[in-house]
């Protein structure tokens, strides 16, 4: 098998057709899983995880000649079998939420890898609560401060745990603009992320003035889903000019974090950079930076998220019902839809897919993908060419791993799908299906509605 970039690939990197005319992924029939564990189906593939986790580590150590560390943003999908693969092949992790952090560290304890990661863990937000902070640096991660408010709250409660030291880093906001969906940039001024270039001096002076906030570096991100090369050129310019500002002020500065973004084909049209290009791009220009301004290397920090798993995991839907209008449009409708899959009514994304069962099949009409929810809008695929399907054929929709389940809902009170792990022929569930009883466990109903 010729291994790729796993980014610019549509389909995991064991895709293939096998003698049955089926897809198989990860030596595992997919029209089998579906019989198995039911559909829709999220399938993920470990080997194009793992590759992806390898191809960031090993082109950093290629092309970066101080220390690196790269990190799973784990937004794009927080799950503990998720977490025990990124931690065991030796990443860290960029978290959100109090819930990220639980599930972080559970899944280190479990696999007996908590001693050996916790120092890399590093916790952002633009609203973190006061509890969530508590939590943090119960647990020592490293805080992102993204604000006025989370940098007081924190000088508080270092007094009131009795810590002399919590670990943070600053999210400044570069102002660098980026080709991508708006809702998915985020290092454009105009953004509810980080400090202002122009407020620096002044949250430099008020770290100096609290020695409880240890200051280790500065992060940056200017966006997700990013084909260009040249803003994360820039960004190593700017970021390293603030971190020279920082070090002379006799800050402990000592990395610096350069976010992540890079892109994935989702369609044939897109055309990502490779993982081995993109770091290559962040590393030489934070070098030359640093060599330009007189600066030490720092510990360089990168946070990729959808480019590690996207790629890893599709979707495994069964066809039901057809509407054929006629001259306008023929909708197909699958058993899932916005509640699995929400990115394309939130972002307009695109997709393609293939038909699992009848892999050899020739394309014959052009037809729209709708999903099963009460809402005009549930469009998983608009206007794609397709084999003539029938009910009960099994529908693949590839790079569905990143903001996939971690934005799946209830909608229509419709039970969030299982997913299993494929890896050498063999596959276990590493996320069970929602039951209807799921669905109100955490219902309460008051009791002068429940006379009985």
């Amino acid at each position: 098998m010729k291994i790729t970039s796993p980014n610019q690939s549509i389909l995991p990197l064991t895709a293939k057709r096998n003698a049955q005319d089926c897809l198989e992924i990860g030596g595992c029939d997919v029209t089998e899983l579906v019989r198995r564990f039911g559909s829709p189906l999220y399938i993920l593939d470990e080997f194009t995880l793992r590759t992806a986790c390898r191809q960031y580590r090993q082109a950093f150590e290629n092309y970066y000649p101080g220390e690196s560390q790269v990190i799973y943003a784990s937004k794009a999908w927080s799950c503990l079998a998720v977490c025990a693969v990124v931690a065991s092949e030796g990443l860290g992790f960029d978290v959100v939420s109090g819930g990220e952090i639980y599930t972080t560290i559970s899944a280190l304890d479990r696999a007996g890898m908590t001693g050996a990661t916790l120092d890399k863990i590093y916790f952002h937000g633009n609203n973190k609560s006061r509890e969530e902070l508590e939590y943090a640096i119960g647990v020592d991660c490293i805080i992102v401060v993204d604000n006025w408010l989370e940098l007081e709250t924190l000088v508080k409660l270092g007094g009131q745990l009795n810590r002399q030291k919590i670990s943070i880093m600053l999210r400044l906001t570069p102002g660098i603009e980026c080709h991508t969906h708006e809702y998915i940039r985020t290092g454009h001024l105009d953004s509810k992320f980080g400090f202002d270039p122009h407020q620096i001096e002044a949250v430099f002076t008020y770290i100096e003035a609290n020695s409880v906030l240890h200051c280790i570096g500065l992060h940056a991100h200017i966006g997700s889903q990013i084909f260009e090369r040249q803003p994360h050129e820039d960004l190593g310019g700017v970021l390293v000019q603030w971190y020279k500002q920082g070090l002379e002020r006799g800050l402990p500065l000592s990395q610096l974090n350069i976010g992540g973004g890079l892109g994935i084909r989702y369609i044939e049209e897109h055309d990502p950079p490779t993982i081995e290009e993109w770091v290559k791009t962040v590393s030489r220009s934070v070098a030359a930076a640093c060599e330009a301004q007189g600066a030490p290397l720092p510990k360089l920090i990168s946070e990729p998220g959808r480019s590690l798993i996207a790629t890893a995991c599709v979707t495994a839907y069964t066809v039901g019902s057809r509407k054929e209008i006629p001259d306008l449009r023929t909708y197909i409708a699958v058993d899932g839809g916005m509640s699995d899959n929400p990115r394309p009514i939130t972002y307009q994304s695109p997709y393609r897919a293939l038909v699992a069962n009848r892999m050899n099949a020739l394309n014959q009409e052009t037809v729209t993908i709708a999903g099963k929810h009460c809402e005009s809008g549930d469009i998983l695929i608009k206007d794609i060419q397709l084999p003539k399907t029938e009910p009960g054929d099994i529908l693949v929709v590839p790079g569905t791993g990143a903001y996939n389940y971690s934005m799946a809902s209830n909608y229509n009170r419709l039970s969030r799908p299982a997913a299993v792990i494929v890896c050498e022929g063999e596959a276990n569930l590493i996320l069970s299906r929602e039951t209807y009883a799921d669905l109100i466990r955490q219902d309460r109903l008051p009791q002068r509605l429940s006379p009985a």
